[in-house]
């Protein structure tokens, strides 16, 4: 019995540590969701003021709903925590209770016990009434260690006591702490409706200006697939570069180990000569270093972006108001603030710098066999083979004068082959 109470409280000190661990996380996450739902609200409101664009206004909104609904799970996993840390301490209370009731009981039947034998005649006669010398010692240290007993189941009922009193305060504080979780949750739910009624107004209101937005969709997909075919042919040529790079490098290698005769300028020549794969870097033992690197971050890369939330997803994907309208993107459009510097996720090599109008411009940086790229931004402060490190401004992000949105579009490529972005991005 006593192993398996000794097992119990061990389960639920465990538990209790493991439990706080957990809560002081989930309270770090809500706060976190709590100034992202601050930062989009200030997007908000600086869209709407500029009237620009009701589907940048519902994507935001969109994103508003989604960090609302993150909030409220968040609060709820923790009055669920909460309700197994109280349950603990009850049961704790309950077991403190009945120990300290046969404690009581027990010291109170040793008091009485006591007085009946309290004068010191009697204990002398107990001792003096032995039959030998050693049963008389054995009689003295039974009441030496008598005395010691009810001393100490004393101390032991005071300890109790004191504990019982701890637990009994800390279930208090749980209960108040539950309770404001229950008030603080109830009105997050009550927000929520007001903001999917928002939602639906939106909704409704662009839905009525249908023809206009898919045209204007349709649009922009053309252009978007200009843009793309122009970055796949520059990473073609960064690639095709590299290898002509290791080429020479090889033959130039080649040469002084066979002692050839042949001229720098003929080594060269026969080199450039030689066909490259402009689809696959053939990587030199430096550059094996980067892409590795860069591979071992696969889940931890900085946003390109310090604020912000993915608005469009990678891939083909429903329009989010018109189901049967399919979108393709090839990277991953994260909306930010007005004014947002974006900056590289990784150190590289800025391998090109892409004009594509007066007013968006687009960097490439070459990280070994991979390519990131900072797509729709209004200024550029990297050149063409510049190296730069990870979470280094590049430019700044365009803000579009007929919607209002700042939107970057970020891609990232192994060789030529483009994959999703995201889950190379530490977590929000």
């Amino acid at each position: 019995m006593q192993k398996f109470l000794l097992s119990l409280l061990f389960i639920c000190l465990t538990s209790l540590s493991w439990s706080q661990s957990q809560q002081e996380k989930l309270e770090q996450r809500k706060a976190e969701i709590q100034k992202e739902i601050r930062e989009n609200e200030k997007m908000l409101l600086n869209v709407k003021s500029k009237e620009k664009s009701a589907m940048n206004v519902f994507l935001i909104q969109k994103n508003k709903i989604r960090l609302k609904e993150t909030l409220i799970n968040t609060t709820e996993k923790q009055m669920k925590l909460l309700a197994n840390d109280m349950y603990i301490n009850q049961m704790k209370i309950n077991k403190l209770n009945k120990e300290l009731k046969i404690l009581k009981e027990d010291y109170a039947k040793m008091i009485v016990k006591s007085y009946k034998s309290r004068s010191e005649q009697s204990r002398a006669m107990f001792i003096l009434s032995s039959e030998n010398f050693l049963q008389a010692y054995k009689r003295a240290q039974y009441l030496k260690q008598y005395t010691s007993f009810r001393k100490n189941q004393g101390i032991e009922i005071n300890a109790k006591s004191v504990e019982l009193v701890d637990f009994n305060a800390k279930l208090n504080v749980q209960k108040v702490a539950k309770k404001k979780l229950l008030v603080e949750n109830e009105k997050e739910r009550v927000a929520l409706v007001k903001e999917k009624q928002i939602q639906e107004q939106l909704v409704n209101s662009i839905k009525k200006d249908k023809n206009r937005i898919v045209s204007d969709i349709r649009k922009k997909q053309r252009e978007s697939k200009s843009i793309d075919k122009q970055i796949d042919r520059l990473i073609r040529e960064a690639i095709a570069e590299a290898n002509r790079k290791a080429a020479l490098e090889r033959a130039k290698a080649q040469a002084l180990a066979s002692k050839s005769n042949d001229t720098p300028k003929e080594v060269a020549a026969k080199a450039a000569k030689a066909p490259v794969s402009s689809s696959r870097i053939e990587l030199t033992p430096e550059s094996k270093i980067v892409a590795d690197n860069f591979r071992a971050n696969r889940g931890s890369l900085p946003w390109p972006v310090e604020k912000g939330f993915i608005s469009l997803g990678y891939g083909d994907q429903a329009h989010p108001i018109y189901s049967t309208l399919v979108i393709h993107n090839s990277g991953v459009e994260i909306t930010t603030n007005e004014g947002a510097s974006a900056r590289a996720v990784f150190s590289g090599e800025v391998a090109s710098v892409i004009v594509l109008s007066p007013i968006n411009k687009a960097v490439v940086i070459q990280h070994g066999d991979f390519f990131t790229v900072y797509q729709n931004l209004s200024s550029v402060s990297v050149s063409q083979g510049e190296k730069v490190s990870g979470k280094q401004t590049i430019g700044r992000v365009r803000t579009n004068g007929d919607t209002g949105k700042t939107v970057i579009k970020f891609l990232l490529s192994q060789n030529t082959v483009y994959t999703n972005p995201q889950p190379w991005l530490s977590p929000k």
